[in-house]
């Protein structure tokens, strides 16, 4: 909050996009640091935090906003940055009664509870936690796989191919790749519906780290199927020299662990339903500057 305050401290109007640019020069901020996301992807982390920042600043009558996208300072802004020179956090802008009204305002609809000073932006506190829940969904489904039926397990990987994309129908798809009922699959899937091209699929509940070994003889294996695609599926993981040999060899081939697998019927909604959902709305700029 204090350098966007020492920024907007020669009174002139800013831009959020130009704050952030500044922000990140000004604090050393990595090339890589700067491209980082949240976790759904929808906005880098340092735009977030300093559009949050702003809003807390702007709450706290420290910033105003002259016109649509833009911040200038305030004497209080300018005050505050005599009087906290090391920093400034929620805690300080609590003082203020308008900050304060703010954020009970927030807690009294159920909202998130009022931040501390070393706490995230709310998107990060609700992206956070609902990484968290995905985490632990993703262990327990990995724990399912490994108990399931055999013969369910292949029918859990030709659901996950299908809702993918790959075989076509699911019936289409579990006549190819659904037939051994050994706790494995071992054939091939059309790639699209059209069946243009066709991927190789071997898929066992393996205990082992698969070796090299497995690998290369997977690779073999899709000569005489006549692909060059090919996804090899394991409920355990992948050893560094079977990762190394895939990136060295002409073939595609993609590997796909226990943890991936569990991510995938995540992603896809295969074993697993929506318990809950939540909307995050914000102003509507447009609405009210057109006719």
């Amino acid at each position: 909050m204090l350098p966007i305050l020492r920024l907007a401290s020669d009174r002139s109007d800013h831009k959020l996009s130009e704050a952030v640019d500044k922000l990140a020069d000004a604090l050393g901020v990595s090339e890589t640091d700067r491209q980082e996301m949240l976790p759904s992807g929808t906005q880098t982390r340092l735009y977030n935090r300093v559009g949050w920042a702003i809003t807390y600043l702007t709450k706290a009558g420290a910033l105003e906003k002259p016109s649509r996208g833009r911040f200038c300072i305030t004497e209080r802004g300018l005050r505050l940055i005599a009087q906290h020179p090391d920093g400034i956090n929620n805690d300080i802008l609590a003082q203020f009664e308008e900050y304060q009204e703010f954020r009970n305002t927030k807690n009294s609809e159920g909202n998130l509870p009022t931040p501390k000073a070393d706490s995230n932006t709310p998107e990060e506190t609700i992206e956070m936690a609902v990484q968290e829940l995905r985490n632990a969904l993703a262990i327990d489904l990995s724990a399912r796989l490994t108990d399931v039926d055999p013969a369910r397990f292949e029918q859990i990987v030709v659901d996950v191919l299908v809702a993918m994309g790959y075989g076509g129908s699911r019936s289409d798809a579990a006549q190819v790749v659904g037939k051994s009922h050994d706790g494995g699959i071992d054939g091939t899937i059309k790639e699209d519906r059209l069946g243009l091209d066709v991927v190789y699929v071997q898929a066992k509940r393996w205990q082992n780290t698969v070796g090299r070994k497995e690998i290369q003889s997977f690779a073999g294996s899709l000569e005489g199927e006549r692909a060059s695609k090919g996804v090899f599926i394991t409920t355990s993981d992948f050893s560094k020299e079977a990762l190394e040999y895939v990136r060295k060899i002409s073939k595609r081939i993609v590997l796909i662990d226990g943890k991936r697998l569990a991510s995938l019927m995540i992603d896809f909604g295969v074993g697993c339903t929506v318990a809950h959902t939540y909307t995050v709305s914000r102003i509507d700029d447009g609405y009210f500057e057109g006719g």
